[in-house]
């Protein structure tokens, strides 16, 4: 991981037109990026991601693209990779393809009235890591050992806004997701070959090994180790080496 601290950390969802200065030519030059219908979150990493000679909103093969930087594809997704699943694996076949994903490593909760005034304030116990990226690429487990597909993962400090919502927020007593702000990149790292995402199998993992003992080694839920150990299978970095009981073992490949 390697963290990026520059003026592009302090660019908001705000901004529908983003000033990028032109080190070749020595002066400011403005690129036009479209937020039309973008959530707040996706229309500020869209920004804090533009180059100079960037194109937003590019029409290729039948699919609208956020960035085109020359012959790389961008997708900033910032959840629900099933919703665009179709759009990478075409685009994938003829173009270098790479989905920018978010994961907050740090989190303000903001409750919020209808009418935007803020309630209440608090930081969210939960601490995103990059193992968190598994949650949406069970989705695309084909799509991990493919030539033309890579991620950049973006941690980020962001504030979920809160507002009061229909019945079905049960769980948060009334309280839905109205919208994600982010407030700062902290940092990211690259997922652009099998090998970067072999890299994340913990050394101190046994061989053979389960998904309860990729769970302990990560310290993470054994539901996400599960993900990890299904996408790690798809890309052939691990196989089945039988079974322990009901729970199957899993060995690196060599």
């Amino acid at each position: 991981m390697y963290t990026d601290n520059d003026d592009r950390c302090q660019r908001s969802s705000a901004f529908v037109r983003v000033h990028l200065r032109s080190h070749s030519k020595g002066h400011a030059v403005t690129e036009s990026i479209g937020t039309l219908n973008e959530k707040p979150l996706h229309a500020a990493l869209k920004a804090w991601y533009a180059r100079p000679g960037d194109q937003f909103e590019v029409h290729v093969d039948g699919f609208v693209v956020d960035i085109v930087r020359g012959g790389l594809l961008i997708e900033i997704q910032t959840r629900h990779f099933s919703a665009i699943r179709r759009k990478l694996a075409a685009l994938a076949e003829h173009h270098p393809v790479r989905v920018v994903y978010p994961i907050a490593q740090e989190k303000w909760i903001v409750r919020q009235a209808a009418d935007g005034q803020p309630l209440s304030r608090r930081k969210s116990p939960k601490r995103g890591t990059l193992e968190h990226v598994f949650n949406e690429l069970t989705h695309v487990p084909h799509l991990l050992s493919h030539p033309n597909f890579s991620i950049d993962v973006l941690f980020i400090q962001e504030e979920e806004i809160r507002r009061r919502g229909p019945a079905r927020a049960w769980r948060r007593r009334g309280w839905v997701t109205h919208e994600r702000h982010l407030l700062q990149v902290v940092g990211q790292h690259l997922l652009a070959t099998p090998a970067d995402v072999s890299a994340l199998l913990p050394t101190s993992l046994p061989d053979p090994f389960t998904s309860a003992d990729l769970a302990a080694a990560l310290a993470q839920p054994r539901a996400l180790a599960q993900k990890m150990a299904y996408c790690l299978r798809q890309m052939d970095s691990i196989t089945p080496a039988g079974k322990r009981g009901n729970t199957i073992l899993y060995t690196r490949r060599e």
